[in-house]
């Protein structure tokens, strides 16, 4: 294995073994890809986790409340809401509860449909939301700043190559027949 860039590791070793301190080798480029996916989206989380601790929100909250927006005046289903996350929860009615204990979001029961519940964001809401987005559009902006348009783009490409893969392989009976090819 080479590492990326030249001097970014040990020749022999790529630069994420050197970043999680691991002396021996992946035991396949699929997983090293995985991992090396996995440990930049946490990184890439963890920028946006810091900007939002001082409104007090999390990253989930943070993502309710921007789908809500979206939604507008009308508001959504909380199932509605769960499927539109980035990061798939079960605890969107816990999220919720939170969201509406802050004031930055209210929940009503559906009069025709009782066992639906609609949510829709506050004015509170919508006023963190503008504190936060020349702060988040400023954060991705510099997350990609080294990478050429031609790279961000085939970049975007890839990863959604990839979750077209991974949604069929979830929804369709076909799984790795090699042990080899499955992550970790």
């Amino acid at each position: 294995m080479t590492p990326t860039h030249a001097g970014d590791a040990r020749p022999g070793t790529s630069r994420l073994q050197e970043e999680i301190h691991q002396s021996v080798p992946f035991k396949s480029r699929a997983q090293e890809a995985f991992l090396s996916l996995l440990r930049t989206a946490d990184l890439a989380k963890n920028r946006f986790t810091d900007l939002f601790a001082p409104e007090g929100v999390t990253f989930q909250q943070y993502n309710v409340l921007r789908i809500l927006r979206g939604a507008g005046p009308a508001g959504l289903p909380t199932l509605e809401i769960g499927s539109r996350m980035i990061e798939r929860t079960p605890g969107v009615t816990r999220i919720l509860d939170r969201l509406e204990a802050k004031g930055w979001a209210t929940r009503e029961r559906c009069a025709t449909d009782r066992r639906q519940v609609f949510c829709r964001i506050t004015p509170g809401g919508l006023s963190l939301l503008a504190r936060l987005d020349a702060p988040v559009d400023a954060n991705d902006d510099a997350m990609f700043a080294g990478l050429p348009e031609s790279d961000l783009d085939a970049f975007i490409r890839v990863l959604d190559h990839l979750r077209s893969g991974l949604s069929a392989q979830a929804t369709g009976p076909e799984q790795p027949s090699d042990p080899s090819r499955r992550p970790m």
